[in-house]
Order: C-alpha cells, then sequence, then structure tokens
C-alpha cells in the first residue's frame, strides 16, 4: 500500500492496525493536507456485518463535531477497498503516556474532562462509543484529547448491529453489563471512563487479572483497591468520583455526563493551591514581524527587560522568562494563557526592525474580561530602544494602576550597557547561550568579547561571559572553564557591586571550586543576586538546593511557594517541591510534584534520574527501572544516566554488576558538588558495602550537607549503615552543626 494512491489519498506509511481495520498516514492530494485513512481488512470486505459496522463508525463519528472527538472527513469505496478519512492526529495514545508511568493528578484530571467533555456531545446525540479506553484516547502535541474509534457505537436511531455477538469491547474497561452481554445505554461509557481514569491516576487496571475470563469475574464480584491507597495523595473528592463511575449496580453509577462533570470540576491536586493574585502578569514573547525574520534574539531581549523592570514592581507577580517563553509561538488564546499560568493581565507585542530603523507595538489584555485595557506604538532607531522599554513598562505599571516610587522609576531608568551596539552583542550572546551547545556558547563568547571591545569593560558584559563559560560546565567540560567564569564574574562586580547576574554567577561557581565549600559565601551572593532580580528563578533553584540539603526545611519552602508562582512551567520549581517533600519523610507526597517536573522536561536525562529516584523511594521500582532504561537507550553516555543504571542495580540488589558499573567518571562527579554524593551512598549501600558508603557519607557531610534529619531518620536507603558506631558518630558531628548553623 506504501506510496499507492487510493482515490485523491497517496499512501505514505502504516501507523495501526486493529480487529476493525489497518491504518495509514496519508498525503490529501486535492486538500494538501495529512489524513489517517483506515481501511475494512481484506477478509473483511465481503463480510456485510463487518462492513455495515465500519460505515457505522463512519456514520457515528461523522455526526459528531467536537474538540474533544475525533472527526470523518468522507467514507469511499475504491479499488474494492473500503476507506474512511479522518484527520491525521500527531502525538501518542494515552496507552502510550501511561507506559510511561502515572500522570500527575493535574495532568489526569484535564484530560479526563477532554474525555468527558466529548462524551458528552456523543451521548447528546444519542451515541454510545462502548470501547472507551487509553488505546482510543490521542492526546494532540498540545495535549488535547481526541476519543477514537467509534468501531463498537451504538446509534440510539439505527441498528444495534453487536447485539448479536454477545460481549463486545475490550474486557479490562467493559462495564459489568456489558461483560454480561446485556443491553448498554451511555452508563456504560461512565464505567469504561472511570475504569481509564483509575489507569491514568494509578498505572495499573482497576481489575489486574490477566486472563479474560478471571478478568470478567473480577468485574462482576471484585471491589478495587482504592485509589488513594496506592497513590495517598490523590485528593479524596476525586476518589468519590471514581468509586460512583465505578459502581456494578449502574442505577447508583453516574446517570449521565453532566453529572460527573459537575463532580469533576470541583476535585484539584493535592498540595498547596495557588490563589490568583489580582495584580499578576505574565509577558508574552514579542514576535519578530521584522521583514526577513532575523531578530529572534532582540525580541527575546525586549521581552526579558521588561519582565525584569516589572519584577521591580511592589505587589506585581511577574511571571518568570523561563516560563514565559514556553509560549513562544503559541497557538492558545489569552484565556488559556493566563490559566496554565494562573495570572489575570497579559502583554504582547511585536517587534519590527530593519537596518536601524525599530518598530514596536505591545497590549495589555485582561484575561478574565478580554478587555484591552492600553495598547500603544512605538516608532524609532535603534538608539531609542531604552527609551521605549521603559515607556512599556512605566506604562503598563500605570495601566495597572501601580503607582511607581523613585525607587522603582530609577531602576527602569538604569541601562547598564549604554551603547546601543555593544548591547546588541550582549543580546545575541544570550540568544546563542540558550542553545545549550558548544557552538552557541563559542559564538556567544564571540558576540561577547565584540561588545567590550566597543564598550570597554562593562559589568553585564562580564557577567555574560561568566555565565557562558558556566554553561560549558553544564554541557561537560571541566573545570578550566569553571574558573575562567569565576574570573569574569569577579571582575563584573569589581565594576559593578550590584550587578545581580555577577552574585549569581560567583555564588554558583562557589559550588565547585571551593573544598571544603563555603557555604556562606554562596548563601550571601545567591540571596543578593535575588535581591537584585527577583524573578532571576536560577538564583531562586540553587538557593532552594542549598537550603534543602542544609536541611533548613522553613527556608526552602517558602523559596519553592515563590518559585512555583513566578515559574510554573518550569521543572525546576516542581523538583525542588519534590526533594522537600523527600527530605521530610514524605515519600508520597514527592511523587506529585516529581510526576510532574517528569512531564515539564520530557527526555532530559536529569529529570529522568530524579523521577526514577523518586518513584524508588516509594517502592514503585519496575516503573523506576523502566524510565532508567528509557535513558539508558536514548542517552546512554550522559552521565546521570550512568548514575541511574548504578541505583538501578544497586535497588536489584546486584552487587557485582552495581561495583562494575563504578567508573572514575561516575565518581568524579560524585564529587563535583555537595548534592551530588547522595546517590553514591545511597548507592553503596543498599549493596552493603558499608566501609565504602561510609566514605562517601563523610565526604558528603565535608562537602556541606547538614541535613540531619534526612540523613539520621527519613532516607530508608541508608538503613544497611544506620547502626553502625561510624554512622552514629557522624551523625553527632552533622547534628551539631545541623543545629549551630546560621546564615
Amino acid at each position: 500500500m506504501i506510496g499507492k494512491t487510493i482515490a485523491q489519498y497517496k499512501i505514505l506509511e502504516k501507523i495501526g492496525e486493529g480487529g476493525m481495520g489497518v491504518v495509514y498516514k496519508a498525503e490529501d492530494t486535492k486538500l494538501k493536507r495529512t489524513v489517517a485513512l483506515k481501511f475494512l481488512p481484506a477478509e473483511l470486505t465481503r463480510d456485510s456485518q463487518a462492513k455495515a459496522r465500519f460505515v457505522q463508525e463512519a456514520q457515528a463519528a461523522a455526526a459528531l463535531d467536537h474538540p474533544n472527538i475525533c472527526a470523518v472527513f468522507e467514507i469511499g469505496e475504491a479499488e474494492g477497498t473500503t476507506y474512511m478519512a479522518m484527520p491525521y492526529v500527531k502525538g501518542q495514545s494515552l496507552k502510550e503516556r501511561i507506559a510511561l508511568g502515572p500522570l500527575s493528578v493535574e495532568d489526569a484530571l484535564a484530560i479526563a474532562g477532554q474525555m468527558a467533555e466529548g462524551l458528552k456531545e456523543a451521548h447528546d446525540k444519542g451515541i454510545i462509543h462502548r470501547d472507551i479506553k487509553p488505546a482510543n484516547i490521542m492526546l494532540t502535541e498540545k495535549g488535547q484529547a481526541k476519543i477514537m474509534d467509534f468501531g463498537l457505537a451504538k446509534l440510539e436511531a439505527g441498528v444495534d448491529l453487536t447485539r448479536t455477538m454477545a460481549v463486545m469491547g475490550t474486557a479490562a474497561y467493559m462495564s459489568p453489563e456489558q461483560a454480561r452481554g446485556e443491553e448498554v445505554d451511555l452508563r456504560t461509557d461512565i464505567w469504561s471512563f472511570g475504569a481509564t481514569l483509575y489507569e491514568m491516576l494509578t498505572g495499573q487496571k482497576p481489575f489486574g487479572q490477566k486472563h479474560d475470563q478471571a478478568l470478567i469475574y473480577s468485574i462482576l464480584n471484585d471491589t478495587t483497591e482504592s485509589v488513594s491507597r496506592i497513590r495517598p495523595e490523590i485528593p479524596k473528592p476525586l476518589e468519590v468520583v471514581i468509586q460512583k463511575t465505578l459502581e456494578k449496580d449502574r442505577s447508583r453509577r453516574y446517570q449521565n455526563m453532566v453529572d460527573l462533570l459537575k463532580d469533576l470540576k470541583t476535585t484539584h491536586p493535592a498540595g498547596p493551591i495557588l490563589h490568583k493574585a489580582e495584580k499578576s502578569i505574565i509577558v508574552l514573547p514579542f514576535e519578530d514581524i521584522s521583514p526577513a525574520k532575523d531578530n529572534d534574539y532582540f525580541c527575546d531581549g525586549m521581552t526579558e527587560e521588561i519582565i525584569t523592570d516589572l519584577s521591580h514592581v511592589r505587589d506585581l507577580l511577574v511571571i518568570s522568562r523561563s516560563s514565559a517563553m514556553t509560549f513562544k509561538g503559541t497557538k492558545k488564546t489569552i484565556p488559556e494563557l493566563a490559566q496554565a499560568v494562573n495570572v489575570r493581565y497579559v502583554l504582547e507585542g511585536s517587534v519590527r526592525k530593519a537596518g536601524n530603523s525599530l518598530r514596536i507595538a505591545a497590549q495589555l489584555i485582561d484575561a478574565e474580561t478580554d478587555i484591552h485595557l492600553w495598547a500603544d506604538k512605538y516608532s524609532g532607531t535603534l538608539d531609542d530602544v531604552f527609551d521605549i522599554q521603559e515607556k512599556v513598562s512605566g506604562a503598563i505599571a500605570k495601566a495597572l494602576r501601580q503607582k511607581l516610587s523613585a525607587k522603582e522609576k530609577q531602576i527602569m531608568m538604569e541601562r547598564p550597557i549604554q551603547n546601543v551596539k555593544a548591547y546588541e552583542c550582549y543580546l545575541r550572546a544570550k540568544h546563542e547561550i540558550d542553545t545549550f551547545t558548544e557552538e552557541g556558547i563559542n559564538r556567544a563568547i564571540q558576540h561577547l568579547e565584540a561588545g567590550l571591545k566597543i564598550i570597554g569593560e562593562n559589568a553585564t558584559l562580564y557577567a555574560g561571559l561568566g555565565y557562558a563559560y558556566w554553561q560549558y560546565f553544564n554541557i561537560g567540560t571541566r573545570e578550566k572553564h569553571l574558573n575562567k567564569g569565576l574570573e569574569y564574574a569577579r571582575k563584573a562586580l569589581e565594576l559593578d557591586p550590584d550587578s545581580s547576574e555577577g552574585h549569581f554567577i560567583t555564588g554558583n561557581l562557589h559550588f565547585f571550586l571551593e573544598t571544603p565549600r563555603n557555604i556562606k559565601k554562596i548563601i550571601y551572593h545567591l540571596e543578593r543576586a535575588l535581591a537584585l532580580d527577583p524573578n532571576n528563578c536560577e538564583a531562586l533553584f540553587h538557593l532552594e538546593v542549598v537550603y534543602l540539603f542544609l536541611g533548613r526545611n522553613g527556608a526552602a519552602a517558602s523559596l519553592v511557594e515563590k518559585h512555583l508562582s513566578i515559574d510554573p512551567l518550569s521543572f525546576y520549581g516542581h523538583l525542588s517541591s519534590a526533594v522537600l517533600h523527600l527530605f521530610q519523610g514524605e515519600l508520597s507526597q514527592a511523587m506529585e510534584p516529581m510526576a510532574l517536573a517528569y512531564q515539564l522536561a520530557p527526555g532530559v536525562p536529569v529529570t529522568e534520574l530524579f523521577y526514577a529516584v523518586i518513584l524508588a523511594y516509594n517502592g514503585r521500582l519496575e516503573e523506576a527501572f523502566s524510565v532508567i532504561e528509557q535513558s539508558e537507550k536514548r542517552s546512554p553516555d550522559n552521565i546521570t544516566t550512568q548514575v541511574g543504571v548504578f541505583l538501578r542495580y544497586a535497588l536489584q540488589g546486584k552487587k557485582k554488576e552495581t561495583l562494575q558499573s563504578i567508573t572514575p567518571r561516575l565518581l568524579e562527579w560524585g564529587r563535583m558538588d555537595f548534592t551530588n554524593p547522595w546517590l553514591v551512598v545511597a548507592g553503596y549501600s543498599l549493596i552493603g558495602e558499608k566501609e565504602e558508603a561510609l566514605n562517601w557519607l563523610e565526604e558528603w557531610i565535608g562537602l556541606g550537607c547538614r541535613n540531619y534529619p534526612f540523613l539520621n531518620k527519613h532516607d530508608p536507603f541508608l538503613a544497611n549503615i544506620r547502626g553502625e558506631p561510624r554512622f552514629k558518630k557522624l551523625m553527632e558531628r552533622v547534628k551539631h552543626e545541623w543545629e549551630h548553623f546560621e546564615v
């Protein structure tokens, strides 16, 4: 079939196969769009009942027009085959997503809500799906859920073509009445919906027997295990909803999707609820509408400068650059954007730059009312860019009825790089650093050095060089770059003791360049960086890490709360939240934020490592091993992947393999900063290598770890060494330093 043309559809590739059809990706040569073509299998084209069912599926789906239901474009016959044309959905099935691990409560609710809306539409049109299951829910790349495969649908006004076939559907998701072969109504979809939601949240089916006969017996007679026993962090109202969907007596089940949806909307994820600040704003990435579309770096710089200006306005919550940049090129509506980051106001703008000419437009929108509070356009030259930035920030503050103090006005007027050409070099460098590649960092350094040649010594450009050399280290290069980075950071602070980036880089590099670590110096520089730039989320994260490993949970918690409020779409804040719960002995509560962090940064080895670690601490070892294996296939040479392999062997009790996996590179990584020895200590302890575990524990303490409660009580991986006299002696030291440490 590949390469063949059926009607106006050119077959490109096979993408799926089931009992009632083979699905291909195809090009609609008339309308120039990509579609999915479902063909009735050749052996069934002569089966009148199978053909009638195939046509009924098309009729059922074609009768529905809803964003959460996959539409049908047409049904036809050509060259002896019957086919159905549908939109091609790029993404993954819910089944594939669940295979990676349970969803966060927040994500499960979002998908369940969309499924419920789609089913409501079908039920309102008299259509019962009868085969709701994860494999029949597609998730687009933007997270939209679409109900697929109406092959078993029952139309109220039509003939029930499956009636004579006794039990139809997928056994694991069948309602009791469906399993008994009885007449079904919309409440069978409600049961299957509940079974799917159960699996989204727990990673397992509500009735887990492998064989269909045992499975059907269980559906008819057994009670499911409570979802909160599997995941204690699941809110009670959500558990009640699931229980009601899975009532065996359908008269006690939800009677319609309207009531189910109403109850579903009253549930919410466990943990702190972030209330929308009355004065809260996201500055969307400015759009490049320049003729050559080559001013991305300039647009990003404009966005960042306005975010920085506004972050100094008292009582105004400003979403950080890292979360704002996730919406670059987005098709989301203003209300959707505001809801995603929990803010009321949205600023959007555009930049048109051609040579030295500049035109900037911006508008401020109240997302709750969709009212434009302010809009303006500015024309000029590059020399006017600082004035325009200042005017935009001031106008926003005025529109939000924020009276600026003299200090706030002064901050908005500050111009750390006076020369526009040097400033442009700085913006290009920042853009290159964001590529996170060695080539990009090389180009960034060239831009920064060019800026210094134009303007002479400058704190911001030196701090930028320090940051560039710090990023060399982040992508895997070694200590020579750290020293170079610190040298430039010092130059920045000599020229400007109030350089936020200079303080951030200095504090950060002291993580790695001093033995023993001067923790107080690290804290001083990071706190100073935050005082000068409250939205510096990198400084927030690193300070959170310091406080967590010092056992200062209260200080860490307040930072995490701020981090999540201004940077809700970055995985770092959620990672800190997970580790905070873990270090407080709240193992199950660490799962929710860690799962969210994992979803926000999929395929990143460090995210996969920590997700596997939190899964392992919760006893979900098979899931943890699966995540590590996934990372091993994708990034076998990454050091955090190799740490995960080491930990997997240790958790499996494979002593020989664990010891073989300890390479000089892994040991070097373990000594790199005062957080890394944690997992090395854990691995040695798990396989009973007590002396090595204690050696590394002593090294970890020497590097600065002071979290006495976690070490002495909460970490289950250290159980093998807690009874050792040397461990107790080390704990006496840690306890004293934990109790007497003062910032």
